[in-house]
């Protein structure tokens, strides 16, 4: 049976992106071996990657523990982990690697280089875009650009990254694919009775107005806006509640933040959360602040829920979302506040969003599917 190895920096990113893919390549007669840092960098808590390390055991899918850090900035680190999976792949021969992540796709590509293995690398947003800072520019482009030689397939995930890597890179071949997927059967407009039960479980009264966002709490995701947006939308809404789920690096950050703008019961951190299908069926608002992604899921999904939506306007976002009405520059907070208070005013109802076929789950893993049987 031959081998093919599913590589990602951190676990989180296998859990929440990945598994199927490692389904529809053992339905493709594989055998998957799975190589990321299981101890460090999670986006997810200690306990979700003790399931999805059980999981994958009772898939028997192998794992390995590269130490990857997810700062480039950890050189020693990275090289490491560059020898731990050169190592791995002169030792299981694998067909070709399927990698994830800047450092993960980094990482893969040279090793995949010096061991003359083929590699497919998913881009879940390259760190250049339209509006990046500078720096992006300067330390990012170069290097994709460079390791785009070593790249058997390059998969983007925008129409963005797409026109970019088929202009300027030098990938063996370059596909478009719409995301990761979503299980449009799992995210989709709740019944009545299941959503007041989840708004009870919240504290939530009747007359409240739930806001909601999922996203790890880091600079990235951006809290902080939605954070100075209700400091003066409180005034005029008092009975708006935002909760975020996810867990990261700024949750002292936000907590203080929400503790100096004295709105300890407006403003909840849930922590990492297995049902965000259920909260984003609940939720009357959903907000999406990010200063960068590649193709949100989240956003999907909270779509797929039917929740009316206002999210950041850049790449990504504004492949799913149109309307400029749910559109606001990250750093405005002035114009989020404008854009949610347009959804109180409008009192809109929750919709069914109709272009999400081309994101569906069983599309997307049919053209992984084609791509893997190139393989």
């Amino acid at each position: 049976m031959k081998r093919v190895l599913m590589l990602a920096s951190v676990a989180s990113m296998i859990d929440q992106f990945n598994m199927p893919n490692i389904a529809l390549l053992q339905k493709l007669g594989y055998q998957v071996d799975v190589a990321c840092n299981f101890i460090e960098g999670n986006t997810c808590s200690d306990a979700r990657v003790a399931e999805l390390k059980q999981k994958l055991q009772d898939m028997h899918v192998h794992c390995y523990q590269i130490d990857f850090a997810r700062n480039i900035k950890h050189m020693g680190q990275n090289m490491r982990a560059l020898r731990q999976v050169e190592g791995l792949m002169k030792q299981n021969g694998y067909a070709f690697c399927h990698c994830h992540s800047p450092i993960g796709g980094v990482v893969a590509r040279i090793a995949g280089h010096r061991t003359k293995m083929k590699v497919i690398y998913t881009a879940h947003g390259f760190h250049f875009y339209q509006g990046a800072p500078l720096v992006n520019w300067l330390v990012y482009y170069p290097v994709e650009k460079v390791l785009s030689r070593w790249t058997d397939v390059l998969i983007t995930i925008n129409h963005e990254d797409y026109a970019r890597a088929k202009k300027k890179f030098h990938a063996k071949k370059t596909y478009y694919l719409p995301g990761i997927g979503i299980d449009l059967e799992k995210f989709h407009v709740g019944n009545t009775e299941d959503i007041e039960k989840k708004r009870q479980e919240l504290g939530l009264h009747t007359k409240d107005i739930f806001l909601l966002s999922v996203g790890e709490l880091s600079d990235r995701k951006n809290h902080v806006v939605v954070i100075e947006a209700m400091k003066h939308l409180v005034q005029n809404y008092p009975q708006l509640k935002y909760f975020i789920c996810g867990k990261g690096e700024k949750m002292q950050e936000l907590q203080q933040l929400i503790r100096n703008y004295h709105l300890e019961e407006h403003v909840k951190l849930l922590g990492f959360r297995t049902d965000v299908a259920e909260l984003c069926q609940a939720a009357d608002v959903f907000v999406f602040p990010s200063k960068q992604e590649g193709l949100p899921v989240a956003l999907m999904e909270a779509m797929a829920c039917g929740v009316p939506v206002v999210c950041s306007r850049i790449r990504g976002n504004t492949d799913l979302v149109e309307d400029e009405k749910c559109l606001f520059m990250p750093d405005k907070a002035e114009q989020l506040e404008r854009c949610i208070e347009l959804k109180l005013k409008r009192k809109e109802k929750k919709n069914v969003y109709c272009k999400l076929g081309e994101y569906d789950l069983t599309n997307v893993l049919k053209k992984y599917g084609e791509i893997y049987a190139e393989k």
